[in-house]
């Protein structure tokens, strides 16, 4: 087992684990936030096991379908469940920093690894979509009912 696994198997364990129990139980603005979060850790782990296997292909791949998709998925939870969040809003902006720096301390040390090319062209786009990705869902997530325009 390389440093990578190590860290990919410590993040799983630490981070997807506990947010996985946030999103299974408790009150639904905790589950919102905790998928929103377990959202990203995988995606951060695939990118380490990316790396810890030599196959960037794969995983890379599978990061980058994740990070588009793991936002989208937040805001669809954000307008369907509108009206049950407005009682008990979620409180996501707590974990917007903490997830800016998870991905930057993933995502830059695979780049200096990587060297320049392609895939580390890659690792950066994926580490911008992650970053953007969790900046909107937490914005929607803060604010899910946003106000109706008046009619005439």
């Amino acid at each position: 087992m390389n440093g990578w696994l190590f860290a990919a198997a410590t993040l799983l364990v630490c981070g997807v684990a506990p947010a996985l129990w946030g999103v299974a139980t408790g009150p639904l603005r905790r589950r919102v936030v905790a998928q929103n979060l377990a959202t990203l850790l995988v995606c951060l782990a695939l990118l380490l096991l990316a790396q810890g296997y030599g196959r960037p292909s794969a995983y890379t791949d599978l990061a980058l379908v994740l990070a588009l998709l793991g936002p989208v998925g937040s805001l669809v939870y954000a307008r369907l469940l509108a009206d049950d969040l407005a009682d008990d809003p979620p409180h996501s902006s707590r974990t917007t920093w903490p997830a800016i720096a998870a991905t930057a301390l993933v995502v830059l040390p695979l780049c200096v690894v990587t060297g320049p090319g392609r895939a580390t062209a890659k690792l950066l786009v994926i580490g911008a979509l992650l970053v953007a990705g969790n900046v909107v869902a937490s914005r929607a997530l803060d604010d899910p009912a946003p106000e109706a325009a008046p009619h005439d």
